[in-house]
């Protein structure tokens, strides 16, 4: 195989030479998510949209910027700059993002027009248990497989790409529980696997009991644990799209009569485990394990938003002078 020795820094800056690599390297490809790949295509065809031609200018990245500072969030042009960036690189052109003007434009677009991040209210337990006695009362297949998606996504705290690629085969059943394998995950992109374990509830909630259920009512020996239903009745071989979890939590709420039911979110399981766990005295560290965390942070961030008004300042002043 011959060796190209690709051209230095300062003659890419001198000419608009990109660099050749000689055969297709998956392994490049596979370095990046599919998720990250499908968001960085879709914001490299945004700027084409917009009249942006690549290879681009500096110049260029600034007056896109500016064009929609006001419109999009501050957050998704600095993902659209990264994405415009890892293009110029890896086809080996000079990065037009670079230079300091550009970064010094984004700072002061978040300062400007900066919004808050849009936030999935926490789906509460008790709320998930009227949407249980919604779903047992149906008595239908569609039922028995949403009884055991949401419960056991709310209870393994399950991101929605996790729990919409489990199989059968993932699925080790203890006398505690069951014992979920996670291949792959977003906090585990190199594949080493993670385990989440699901224990047996009560009456009310459990998740272990649903999916059973759910199983023996499907007939499922092998493959995705949560499918689609046709309309007919007849259930897909191939498993549920990650969204469709979101839209099945919405529907399921609604028909339930849950306030704030068009604003849950596949992530509003996630939270409403942190902040119900933590709620009830779970620990930091077990709260983790369980949602496979690894930004402390993130966690605490959940619990503080839900026990915003409980050894809330303000109000031991208020509850003294009251007193007095």
């Amino acid at each position: 195989m011959e060796l190209i020795i690709p051209p230095d820094e300062e003659s890419l800056r001198n000419e608009n030479h990109p660099i050749t690599i000689p055969f297709s390297n998956p392994y490049i490809t596979a370095a990046t998510s599919q998720n990250t790949r499908r968001a960085y295509q879709s914001d490299i065809c945004h700027f084409e949209r917009w009249g942006g031609t690549l290879p681009t200018q500096t110049d260029i990245v600034l007056v896109y910027l500016q064009a929609f500072a006001k419109t999009l969030n501050p957050r998704t042009l600095s993902r659209r700059l990264t994405a415009l960036k890892n293009w110029h690189v890896y086809q080996g052109f000079p990065d037009p993002t670079e230079h300091p003007s550009v970064s010094k434009t984004l700072i002061g677009i978040m300062r400007t027009h900066g919004r808050p991040k849009d936030k999935a209210p926490p789906l509460l337990p008790e709320d998930l248990y009227k949407i249980v006695i919604c779903l047992n009362e149906e008595k239908m297949l569609r039922a028995s497989r949403d009884n055991a998606l949401l419960q056991l996504a709310f209870f393994g705290a399950f991101r929605r790409s996790e729990i919409v690629a489990i199989c059968y085969e993932h699925l080790s059943w203890k006398d505690q529980g069951v014992d979920i394998l996670i291949p792959h995950s977003k906090t585990d992109q190199t594949n080493e696997g993670r385990y989440c374990a699901v224990p047996y509830g009560n009456e009310q909630l459990c998740p272990v009991q649903a999916l059973k259920k759910w199983l023996d009512q499907s007939n499922i020996k092998s493959g995705p644990i949560f499918r689609r239903i046709h309309p007919e009745g007849h259930l897909d071989e191939t498993a549920l799209v990650p969204l469709s979890v979101s839209n099945i939590l919405k529907k399921r709420a609604r028909d339930a009569a849950i306030p704030e039911a068009e604003n849950f979110s596949s992530h509003s399981l996630r939270r409403g485990l942190a902040t119900s766990a933590s709620r009830d005295g779970a620990s930091l560290p077990a709260i983790m394990r369980q949602g496979r965390w690894k930004n402390v942070n993130t966690v605490i961030e959940y619990i503080e938003a839900a026990q915003c008004f409980e050894e809330n300042a303000a109000a031991s002043i208020l509850q003294k002078v009251q007193k007095d």
